[in-house]
């Protein structure tokens, strides 16, 4: 609680709500959303899309969904005309963040898609993508030390950009079930500071609230200098569901074999 009673606020930036929003990543905000709520917070999501500024200082969330290349090109544009510098700003200042799938491969250094073209990115992640001619779809399982300890984040990739990360990105995860970043090194995903970036829709957060709370949390410690406490809510349904779609994961791994 805040002075007099009142709840801490915790602003979520919804970044180009209209436009990347693959299989359902809407979701994410509003697991953000109601997660916040369950821990007696008072979330406020903004939604920001083309030719809007962002104030980097008045976010504690930022979220940005999935898109096609056409959807991702016109998002450069927006980010050298309007919104790049901030989001960078934002990025140096802690704000948690959370990028899916084509929003990830734009804080990365480029993406060229499969015409040659190379759509220029934000470098806050160091990472870069190359288009491939297979797309690598399916259920994925990841082991994350995000947290400080192993635990397993599920969901469902469906992308045919090879996504490479340099020294100074850690991988969101190791894959256990299914294909990652780019079928061949492993790793899912990646993690800078308080940003992750991930090929996994799902949408994430509602089968992994753990993540969700790591954002909410990291963004507690920026604001107020408090991070949550582990175990307020009782999550039971959440690792049903959770646990339903590792299984889900593992029976389509043994069928492909």
């Amino acid at each position: 609680m805040g002075p007099l009673g009142e709840k801490r606020r915790i602003r979520i930036c919804h970044l180009y709500p209209e436009l990347m929003n693959l299989y359902g990543d809407r979701g994410n905000v509003i697991a953000l959303v109601r997660r916040a709520q369950w821990h007696g917070l008072q979330p406020v999501v903004e939604e920001v899309s083309l030719g809007t500024p962002l104030d980097p200082s008045a976010q504690d969330i930022i979220f940005i969904g999935g898109g096609q290349d056409r959807e991702q090109r016109i998002i450069c544009k927006d980010f050298s005309r309007v919104k790049g510098e901030s989001i960078k700003e934002a990025v140096a200042l802690g704000v948690s963040f959370l990028a899916i799938c084509g929003g990830y491969q734009l804080l990365g250094k480029y993406y060229r898609t499969s015409a040659g073209e190379v759509l220029e990115g934000l470098g806050v992640l160091d990472a870069w993508t190359e288009a491939g001619t297979k797309r690598m779809i399916g259920n994925v399982v990841v082991e994350s030390t995000l947290s400080g300890m192993p635990r397993t984040v599920v969901g469902f990739e469906n992308h045919s950009g090879r996504t490479y990360l340099g020294e100074g990105a850690r991988p969101f995860g190791r894959v256990l079930s299914g294909y990652g970043n780019n079928g061949q090194d492993g790793y899912e995903g990646a993690v800078v500071g308080n940003v992750i970036g991930t090929y996994l829709h799902g949408s994430l957060l509602p089968k992994n609230p753990w993540v969700a709370d790591w954002l909410i949390s990291k963004a507690l410690e920026r604001r107020y200098g408090e991070p949550l406490k582990e175990g307020e809510l009782d999550d039971s349904i959440e690792r049903i569901a959770h646990e339903a779609a590792i299984r889900r994961a593992s029976e389509t791994a043994r069928r492909s074999r």
